[in-house]
């Protein structure tokens, strides 16, 4: 059994290592920080144990509990993985050396992964860097306690005003009057450059420069790195981001939601993942696992979703058994989903929605002039679909058989449902729905709290959310993820 110290880094979850990442995805237990962002959480496996960790502001004395968890689950599971996430990197303000003294002591097995500083990763994100040819040939990392100064462990502000090069500070917003006033009196100008960055990193985070004798007077709150030197006048930042300062939520599923979540936050927003629904077994697997072994019978095998190429093709027992069936996918995203089983699609409409499927069936079945179109449909379905497609294509004179292949229920809290994450979610910016029963689910979990900007994947779902009593305020114009973001980027391009 092994306990991996892991590096969370400074608030971007893209800024997680690989190797955190890996260890992550096997963790059976999680203990973690305060500052840790959900959505690394989410990296966890579906029912492992995370354990908030965390230290309050004025809170004191729960360092040694934190031991003691780390040892309890650490000798519990001698197979199985513990993982202690914290905020950074591990030794660096991160007390990780103390945890790894206590599991030594326990003898316990304990693996290191480094992680991204906020020392180094903050400042950069805001377009500074630490170092600079011409300006600061150093730096130096300090935490921004100020207390007794005669203590053995005391900084002295005074020998680092003389020392120059850059000086970050980490937990320093508390005392940042006397830190100005101690820097001030140890000789560094009132005049130097100095950066604040609030919650840096992610689509929270605010930028402050100043000169260091207004250093006290800076608005902003912990979490906040301050950078002080000649390189915090430097702004080497890029464009700022369509979403940024936005926080959207995703009620999709988890396991689809990855594209979703990728693209908003490319754009900027804090994305809020709430996953309202689950996919499910069907009632009658064997039904479905019958239709995939005679799929080659058919003329036609069409699918209007992601989930359905998935769970029908993982009974498929060969994919020679589909030699002679024609693929149809409803739109894009399901087109992807066959590739991806290297497979591809004979037909996608140009309009993604099960009218458009029905129609491009009509001209694309048979030749032109030589009749009403005729052929055996497979339809692998989810439960309690929408009645469109098979009957449009029975009053074209296909037989058409349907078979359920999964069903969404509403997400519980193991799923990541739980109160905090719809208290969250509640409070956002922007709710995206990419499906009637996400809107349902949501309704239902939310006792009908929802964030004032509503954004659907395509009509179908916008018309499920107006008959539910929504306003619907972007539907996106393509009915993929991609589409979604960019419709949210076309409403929000002149600024949240």
């Amino acid at each position: 059994m092994t306990v991996y110290l892991v590096g969370a880094g400074p608030g971007d979850p893209g800024l997680l290592t690989r190797r955190g990442a890996e260890v992550l995805g096997r963790a059976d237990v999680v203990v973690y920080d305060r500052l840790v962002p959900p959505a690394l959480l989410a990296l966890a496996p579906d029912g492992a144990l995370c354990i908030d960790a965390g230290k309050r502001p004025g809170e004191a004395g729960r360092q040694e509990e934190i031991h003691a968890l780390l040892i309890e689950h650490g000798a519990a599971r001698p197979a199985g993985t513990v993982v202690r996430l914290k905020g950074g990197d591990p030794f660096v303000f991160g007390r990780g050396s103390e945890e790894i003294e206590a599991l030594r002591a326990a003898g316990i097995d304990y693996e290191v992964v480094p992680g991204v500083s906020s020392a180094f990763g903050v400042p950069a994100a805001a377009g500074v860097p630490v170092t600079h040819r011409g300006l600061s040939s150093s730096v130096t990392v300090v935490t921004g306690h100020v207390g007794d100064r005669s203590a053995p462990t005391a900084v002295a502000w005074e020998a680092l005003a003389r020392a120059g090069g850059t000086l970050v500070i980490l937990m320093g917003m508390e005392n940042r009057a006397e830190i100005a006033r101690l820097l001030i009196e140890g000789g560094r100008s009132p005049q130097t450059p100095v950066l604040v960055v609030e919650w840096g990193t992610t689509p929270r985070q605010r930028s402050v420069r100043v000169a260091l004798d207004r250093l006290g007077a800076v608005d902003l709150e912990a979490p906040a790195t301050i950078v002080v030197g000649a390189v915090a006048g430097l702004d080497l930042g890029g464009r700022p981001r369509p979403l940024a300062g936005l926080s959207v939520v995703v009620t999709r599923p988890r396991a689809q939601s990855g594209d979703l979540v990728a693209g908003l936050a490319d754009a900027g927003a804090e994305v809020i993942v709430l996953p309202v629904v689950a996919v499910t077994e069907p009632v009658d697997p064997p039904a479905l696992e019958a239709a995939a072994g005679r799929a080659g019978e058919y003329d036609w095998i069409v699918f209007t979703s992601a989930n359905a190429v998935e769970r029908f093709l993982d009974l498929v027992p060969d994919g020679r058994a589909l030699a002679g069936a024609r693929l149809a996918a409803v739109g894009p995203a399901t087109a992807a989903a066959l590739g991806a089983r290297h497979l591809v699609a004979d037909l996608v409409p140009d309009d993604a929605s099960a009218e458009g499927l029905v129609a491009a069936l009509a001209v694309s079945a048979v030749p032109a002039g030589s009749g009403p179109p005729r052929g055996r449909v497979l339809f692998p379905r989810a439960a309690g679909a929408g009645d469109v497609l098979a009957p449009g294509l029975r009053a074209l004179g296909f037989v058409v058989d349907e078979v359920d292949a999964y069903r969404t229920v509403p997400a519980r809290a193991s799923h990541g449902a739980g109160p905090d994450a719809l208290e969250r979610a509640a409070g956002a910016d922007v709710i995206t729905f990419t499906s009637p029963s996400t809107v349902d689910a949501y309704l239902s979990l939310s006792g009908g709290r929802v964030p004032p900007v509503v954004a659907c994947i395509g009509p179908v779902t916008a018309e499920a959310a107006r008959r539910a009593g929504l306003g619907v305020d972007v539907v996106a114009a393509e009915h993929t993820a991609a589409g979604l973001v960019a419709g949210l980027v076309a409403r929000y391009a002149g600024g949240p």
